[in-house]
């Protein structure tokens, strides 16, 4: 007979993840709730690959945001400027 693998709902995983995070090892998790330690070492690496997709994309929207800032500010000068040399004629 072919092997049956269980599923477990993403809620449950994270719950896992967030106890190896506090400082839980896998062999306490696997003996307190059964899951092989392979399993839970793939569900902590995933999520740390996607905290640290979300970390990267924060800090372009930021950059992204200093950069608009600036170029603002730069448009500001350039109109008064333009506005100066625009009176002189």
């Amino acid at each position: 007979m072919g092997k049956t693998s269980k599923r477990y709902t993403d809620e449950y995983k994270n719950t896992i993840v967030e106890l190896f995070n506090r400082g839980k090892t896998y062999s306490e998790l696997n003996s307190e709730y059964g899951i092989p330690k392979t399993t839970m070492r793939q569900w902590v690496l995933k999520n740390k690959n996607k905290k640290d997709g979300t970390e990267a994309k924060e800090q372009n929207i930021k950059g992204i945001l200093k950069k608009n800032v600036m170029l603002q500010e730069e448009n500001e000068i350039l109109k008064k400027a333009l506005s100066i040399f625009a009176k002189e004629k």
